[in-house]
């Protein structure tokens, strides 16, 4: 049936009948995925997703190679990524790329020029310019990018994104997010030198916690006022980006008037976490801390209390929040309905990259996406070093539906 019989048809039953066999033929594609980066790219499930093929996997390092080969079951196994580019570029359809943060935006051209698709862990970019370049090499070629953001599908962001379209929060005027992660000079050096990570500035790290606003809202942060701390160690000294601070706090502003406030910290007497708060005028949503507190829900109240001043206001309703699994949900084909690293994360992210490239859709964290949560960390950074000065974040676009 061609398509303009088909728009002359009456009735459902012909439309729903096209669009069960569209769904049904696209769902038998199987996506040939690389896999670059033996670390952090060993924790996904490209081998489990039914639509989705390892065909190749590739790391620097010979025990990288062979982890990714243990775990994807793959032997066709790459010595370097240019070399799985240039060796074996017609065997794939697309590349999820776990290197060093500094080499992202390098790497992620590398395969878009072959003509690949791209999943890139985090952050997106390193500059400004990065992520112009980014943006600006996608659109030429017309491939799909995606960031692999953990807290996008994060157990406790699903439900605050479900909350969000349902109007629960009334106007969601406030957002704050923490990235902790004391201990993480453990990875600065390895076998006594330096690595990637040694001095890498918090704030150049941001998407753990734009995620939680941005990837809830679609809001974009348009001024930050951010500022570090760091004590002169002996530790931090001489690290490659001139970054003397082990935290840094920001207050954003949004394009619509609200605030969020982030904090990335890698040090001091805290215990780790990747958590959020979203304020609400008619309801409120606090995750769980590492200190015991569970999910919180706190609905605006009519009922009015004294507080230890005397004075009256309003007495809000505190609810334990039970925090849903969505990963056992319908959300997820059934091989990938398990629990995964990162608050249930790593399932969805492999999902959602396979099904948006087996049906043609653009990824919920798209470059644009991308860009929206790496480039306001880059300027609160640069707000840092001086001294809190607030500072305009440029706005990058948003795709063309």
């Amino acid at each position: 049936m061609d398509r303009r019989k088909f728009l002359t048809v009456s009735g459902t039953a012909v439309a729903a009948t096209w669009a069960a066999q569209a769904t049904a033929a696209s769902s038998q594609r199987r996506i040939r995925i690389g896999v670059v980066g033996g670390r952090f790219g060993a924790a996904f499930y490209w081998h489990e997703h039914p639509n989705c093929t390892v065909a190749a996997v590739t790391d620097l390092r010979p025990e990288r190679r062979q982890r990714l080969r243990r775990v994807y079951r793959c032997d066709n196994v790459f010595d370097s990524m240019e070399i799985m580019l240039r060796e074996y570029r017609r065997g794939l359809d697309a590349v999820a790329i776990f290197t060093e943060a500094p080499n992202h935006v390098r790497h992620t051209l590398m395969a878009l020029q072959a003509g690949l698709h791209v999943l890139c862990a985090v952050p997106a970019a390193m500059t400004l310019e990065e992520c112009q370049q980014l943006i600006e090499a996608v659109e030429k070629t017309g491939l799909t990018y995606m960031m692999a953001e953990t807290s996008y599908w994060q157990q406790h962001t699903i439900s605050a994104r479900k909350f969000y379209r349902e109007g629960a929060f009334g106007e969601l005027y406030a957002a704050y997010s923490m990235y902790r992660h004391p201990g993480l000079e453990a990875l600065w050096f390895e076998g006594g030198k330096p690595t990637w990570r040694h001095g890498f500035p918090p704030m150049h790290y941001p998407t753990h916690c734009t995620a939680h606003l941005i990837g809830v809202t679609g809001e974009r942060l348009v001024e930050v006022s951010c500022h570090g701390w760091g004590d002169d160690s002996e530790a931090i000294r001489g690290n490659p980006y001139n970054n003397p601070f082990w935290n840094e706090t920001a207050q954003f502003k949004t394009d619509r008037g609200h605030s969020f406030h982030v904090e990335v910290w890698w040090a001091g007497a805290h215990r780790g976490c990747e958590r959020a708060e979203w304020y609400g005028t008619k309801m409120s949503f606090l995750c769980a801390t590492p200190y015991g507190t569970p999910p919180l829900v706190i609905r605006a109240g009519k009922q009015r209390e004294l507080d230890d001043g005397g004075f009256v206001r309003s007495a809000p309703q505190v609810q334990h929040y039970r925090q849903p699994q969505w990963w056992k949900t319908e959300m997820l084909p059934p091989p990938l309905r398990h629990d995964s690293g990162h608050h249930g994360s790593h399932t969805f992210i492999t999902h959602e990259f396979i099904d948006a490239l087996v049906h043609q859709r653009r990824p919920v964290v798209d470059v644009y996406e991308a860009v929206a949560y790496t480039a306001p960390g880059i300027v609160a950074h640069q707000s840092a070093l001086r001294d809190g000065e607030l500072l305009k974040i440029p706005d990058f676009g948003r795709a063309k539906e």
